[in-house]
């Protein structure tokens, strides 16, 4: 044997072998499940640092309700969502999730409070961790662990059942969970495994089952604010690029003074919390032809992700043209260099031993930074002043033997300096520096998109997503792509993925091509040809020399696929007599793949046909059909016996392998 070993050599198992020729069935009809009727769609989205829910009735799907107030909100944020935060008691149960959770955890006392579990921005480690499994943990604030499974199952079990009181009181009567279709909202750029786990969550929370999968679907974040752009009206946006009386404001008005008062606007009418979809395609969308392409960026707390759609008409169904990229430049980057900035002010050292022993006054002056942070604007002259908790001031002269004006008059960071009233104060320059490497990461990357040949023409850039109200952000993305696609900011922008996901949960079908993420394919033998294959991969059985390891594709990374689009090869068990036939999947980022051994090639499910019991009367050259289905964002695959029908069926499955 060779030196090392081979997956199919190790098994012992005979495997499969291509029968010729191999044909794609484009059967969509073949296996629809009988459409469920739901009474309402809920969508979740589970942000990084914030998260809220909104519904409709299928009744009335032009109304969109966001979910009821919360209490205890901060100073300069709006409160439609909460921040997504979760405490746990000593003894790691639920306790409380949002602002009640910010809340209690900081009323603690210090010597109590080391002993619950404080998670906030979470999310992020789905999009970190390369290895994910149903084990991957996460750590509270007070540096001890628990699995992030547990923790996602809380957040969600938490959203289920606000929202199924809400529903309840609203209709006087106790909604079921039945009655219910889920949509939970995920980042394009997730990999399958994190997509996985949030189905797994939502199973564990109790909205869905692995019996009833289609109560619940997972959606990605750009494509719902795509489905939701596409509905708007032009006094529901903000376009940069004319700066055009937007809400019957003069263009003079700067973008940041523009968009306030846009928000204003809005908010007078809507103490209601329901906003009509007006069931037309909006205004800019009519000035869009049949293939006529746009990007969405949607730029929120923890990533910042792009996909590229284009129009068909005539329902003005989207298809993907670019498969979705980004990356880690959310919000989250400047929280980072302000964190950054203090390190240099006041020491690494002091600010560690500060966040453990104090992690709830640490929390206050985040909340401090936050209110500041949205303050921040280009134009902006006077300066942003940050309050230091008292706690801070206090630790820090113990810690250090000095006080914290001294620090700052020490450090030579200039443009921070501290006033009398026990804050720090920041120029603007200062504060627009903490944004920089952010937003240059933002707009590169996007430079990078429009580089692309599929991505010519484009004539609209919708910015969305939480850190789109950024008017930082807006000025930097106008400048940069200004000139070459009109950039549009909804009004409600931290809200627009969550009415698109309501959206895309009452008519799934509205995205009808997507770009497949993965190269997906299966394990099997071919006849070996001299100086075609490697001689390690040289495998004699019964007299039949097997070239085994070899990747047989489905379909590769960045193709099309259509929805519910059905690829079938068939195979034969390379030992007639085999009665047990194993198909293992495998996937990979790249395109192309020989072989199930390469590095990055990872196996993500198995079909496992057992053919014992079934008839004698077998042709000599069994046919196994094998079918993928793909366009959702999750995957189905089945093999099925063609002599006697028996089948067998499986969801791809990337966190158990």
């Amino acid at each position: 044997t060779s030196a090392y070993s081979s997956p199919a050599k190790s098994l012992g198992d005979p495997g499969i072998t291509p029968l010729s020729p191999s044909h794609i069935a484009k059967d969509s009809d073949a296996d629809d499940a009988v459409e469920q009727l739901f009474l309402v769609v809920v969508a979740i989205d589970f942000g990084t640092t914030s998260s809220g829910y909104a519904y409709s009735f299928t009744k009335e799907p032009e109304c969109i309700h966001v979910m009821r107030r919360w209490e205890g909100g901060d100073p300069g944020v709006s409160n439609q969502k909460t921040p997504t935060t979760i405490l746990l008691t000593p003894e790691r149960k639920f306790h409380s999730f949002g602002y009640a959770a910010r809340d209690f955890y900081h009323d603690l006392d210090p010597t109590e409070s080391k002993h619950w579990l404080y998670f906030e921005k979470f999310k992020m480690k789905l999009h970190t961790t390369g290895n994910l499994t149903m084990e991957t943990d996460l750590t509270a604030a007070n540096g001890k662990k628990v699995k992030a499974l547990e923790i996602f199952a809380y957040a969600l079990q938490f959203f289920k059942e606000q929202a199924l009181k809400e529903l309840s009181d609203q209709g006087g009567s106790d909604f079921e969970n039945t009655e219910v279709r889920w949509v939970i909202t995920v980042p394009a750029i997730w990999k399958q495994p994190a997509k996985q786990f949030m189905r797994q969550a939502a199973y564990k929370a109790g909205m869905a089952s692995p019996e009833n999968p289609e109560q619940l679907i997972i959606a990605l974040e750009p494509e719902a604010a795509s489905i939701y752009c596409r509905k708007l009206r032009l006094h529901q946006m903000i376009d940069l690029s004319s700066r055009a009386p937007v809400n019957g404001y003069s263009p003079s008005d700067t973008i940041g003074t523009g968009f306030t008062q846009g928000k204003e606007h809005v908010r007078r009418n809507r103490q209601s919390r329901t906003f009509m979809v007006e069931n037309v395609i909006g205004e800019i969308w009519s000035e869009l032809e049949e293939g006529d392409r746009y990007i969405v960026v949607d730029s929120g707390g923890g990533t910042v992700d792009m996909t590229v759609h284009q129009i068909r008409l005539p329902e003005g169904h989207l298809k993907e043209l670019y498969k979705a990229t980004g990356g880690p430049y959310g919000s989250l980057g400047v929280d980072y260099e302000f964190e950054k900035l203090l390190c240099k002010i006041f020491g690494e050292d002091f600010i560690e031993q500060f966040k453990i022993k104090r992690p709830a006054a640490w929390v206050d002056l985040m909340i401090a930074f936050e209110s500041r942070k949205r303050a921040a604007a280009p134009d902006r002259t006077n300066p942003l002043n940050i309050t230091l908790p008292f706690s801070f001031i206090d630790y820090y002269k113990k810690f250090r033997g000095h006080s914290v004006e001294h620090a700052l008059r020490k450090s030579n960071v200039d443009f921070v300096k501290w006033s009398s009233q026990g804050m720090l104060r920041m120029s603007p320059d200062a504060m627009n520096a903490l944004f920089k490497p952010t937003i240059d990461q933002i707009v590169q990357h996007l430079s990078e998109v429009f580089d692309k040949p599929e991505v010519t023409n484009v004539k609209f850039l919708f910015l969305v997503g939480g850190f789109a109200e950024s008017p930082l952000l807006q000025q930097a993305v106008q400048s940069a792509f200004g000139s070459r696609c009109r950039v549009i900011i909804p009004q409600d922008v931290g809200l627009t993925i969550l009415k698109g996901a309501v959206l895309f949960g009452l008519d799934p079908a509205v995205i009808k091509v997507r770009r497949s993420p993965l190269t997906y394919g299966v394990g099997v033998l071919n006849r070996f040809v001299e100086g075609k294959h490697p001689p390690e991969k040289l495998l004699v059985k019964d007299g039949t020399r097997w070239c085994t390891d070899v990747f047989d594709k489905f379909i590769s990374a960045d193709q099309s696929v259509a929805l519910g689009e059905t690829v079938t090869r068939s195979y034969t068990p390379a030992k007639p007599s085999q009665l047990v036939i194993v198909i293992n999947i495998y996937s990979s980022e790249q395109d192309n793949v020989s072989f199930i051994t390469e590095p990055g090639v990872k196996k993500c499910g198995t079909l496992r046909l057992d053919l014992t019991g079934t008839d004698a009367a077998v042709p000599n050259r069994r046919e196994i059909k094998t079918l993928m289905q793909f366009g959702d964002t999750e995957i189905k695959a089945m093999a099925v016996d063609v002599a006697t029908s028996k089948s067998v069926k499986v969801g791809i499955d990337f966190l158990n392998y």
